[in-house]
């Protein structure tokens, strides 16, 4: 008997695939990457790439995971042998492993934002205070200690008594500080007129860059990469609807990630901050922001408690891809405890140097988590469309109604047009590094 750990309800498994997918990668990342390219004409790409082909790809990856009742590393050897699925699997627990220990410091700087803006509040006055809390590689290193330790814990909970619980609690409190802060900014006087400039469709505004943005944004925002939510579709119970899930969690990070950009992008317009600073904007223009904005001490904290939440949630997942394997090559028999305390040990060597050179984690970012991530969800859809049985993959997906136009148009999008686009990414990803 199969004793992989099962998901109490599907209520259970959105919430907590919502978790995973939002992080970080809606609200720090999608504003910039809106700002920096074209605004409306990315978020239309966006929308489009996210509905019709970043959900099919999250539908291939949960119902890989159901089909192996495996992990990453379990789930590739099974459908490619040993000899290649091992390679992969412990290749993409590598980019696991790494692209968590610069996740965990971002995740550190976040938190000490919200200490900072409970504690102090952002000014003029405290702004040094503020940027030279930032910069102390010690302090930030203490706290991302701190959260890895809270990281662990969740995961020596286990599934049920862990991972649902807290996704249960930070999912809707991300959801309702998020929605009321959109509220908020879209009262604030003057924004009307800037956010329908901004919003303005511009067909002129979509070049090459923009579409590959766009597309890059999608699988990147919903977390897929054959390994999260491989490991989480093999948590769903046979009788949980993939599909439904899979849309349910695919609007939900949408809805994320466009409420976010509807707080954060009409309110820097309004008071004239750099829209376009990249990935500074959360640490730079966004205290600048809350310094100006009525109630922005309380906002403030609200939003950076939130995300500190919404972030730990992703970090939480890629820690048990790497646990659930060691509990799967558990050759040698060592205890939960122990696998554990293993686990904490290499990620907390591997934090240090991201903690004390903030510097490395844009260069680490384009290889592991753009570059890998791509590559790990090309991987696993092609491992469902080529090495599992078309009938075997398309009851998976469509259960009893495994037959008709949809499974047909369906296993055509995963088996050519989807990995055709995820390689299109990954090799733009790769000139860009090389180039750029």
């Amino acid at each position: 008997m199969n004793n992989t750990p099962r998901f109490t309800s599907k209520l259970a498994a959105i919430l907590t695939m919502i978790g995973v997918s939002v992080g970080l990668g809606n609200v720090w990342r999608f504003p910039y990457m809106m700002g920096q390219n074209g605004g409306s004409a990315f978020l239309f790409i966006y929308l489009i790439f996210t509905l019709l082909f970043a959900v099919p790809a999250l539908v291939s990856e949960l119902a890989l995971g159901r089909e192996t009742r495996k992990g990453p590393l379990g789930a590739f050897t099974s459908i490619f042998g040993v000899r290649i699925g091992k390679w992969v699997g412990y290749l993409l627990l590598l980019t696991v492993l790494v692209a968590d220990s610069y996740y965990l410091v971002v995740i550190g700087n976040v938190a000490f934002s919200a200490y900072f803006s409970l504690a102090e509040g952002f000014s003029s006055d405290t702004n040094e205070a503020y940027q030279q809390g930032l910069n102390n590689g010690g302090l930030q290193l203490l706290i991302t200690f701190v959260i890895l330790l809270l990281s662990l814990l969740i995961i020596r909970l286990g599934l049920k008594r862990g991972i649902e619980r807290v996704s249960k609690v930070l999912v809707p409190f991300f959801l309702i500080v998020i929605i009321y802060l959109t509220v908020q900014t879209l009262n604030l006087e003057g924004v009307g007129e800037q956010l329908s400039t901004f919003i303005r469709p511009d067909i002129s505004a979509i070049t090459i860059d923009v579409i590959f943005a766009g597309l890059g944004q999608a699988f990147f925002s919903l977390g897929l990469g054959g390994t999260f939510l491989l490991l989480y579709g093999s948590y769903m119970k046979k009788d949980q609807e993939i599909v439904g899930v899979a849309i349910s969690t695919g609007l939900g990070d949408m809805a994320a990630a466009v409420l976010a950009s509807l707080f954060i992008i009409p309110a820097i317009l309004v008071f004239n901050l750099d829209m376009t600073s990249g990935p500074s904007l959360l640490f730079n223009t966004l205290p600048e922001l809350f310094s100006q904005m009525p109630m922005g001490r309380f906002s403030g904290s609200l939003f950076l408690l939130a995300l500190t939440g919404i972030a730990f949630l992703s970090n939480i997942a890629a820690l048990e891809v790497f646990a659930n394997a060691l509990r799967e090559q558990n050759k040698v028999k060592i205890s939960k405890n122990q696998i554990i305390w293993l686990l904490g040990g290499i990620e907390a060597v591997l934090i240090i140097p991201s903690a004390l050179y903030p510097e490395l984690i844009g260069h680490l970012d384009l290889i592991f988590g753009s570059g890998m991530q791509t590559f790990g969800s090309v991987i696993s859809i092609i491992g469902l469309a080529w090495f599992v049985k078309r009938r075997r993959a398309l009851l998976q997906v469509f259960g009893e109604q495994s037959k008709g136009k949809i499974p047909s148009i369906y296993f055509l999008l995963i088996k050519w047009v989807i990995p055709a686009i995820l390689l299109l990414i990954l090799i733009s990803y790769i000139y860009s590094s090389i180039f750029s």
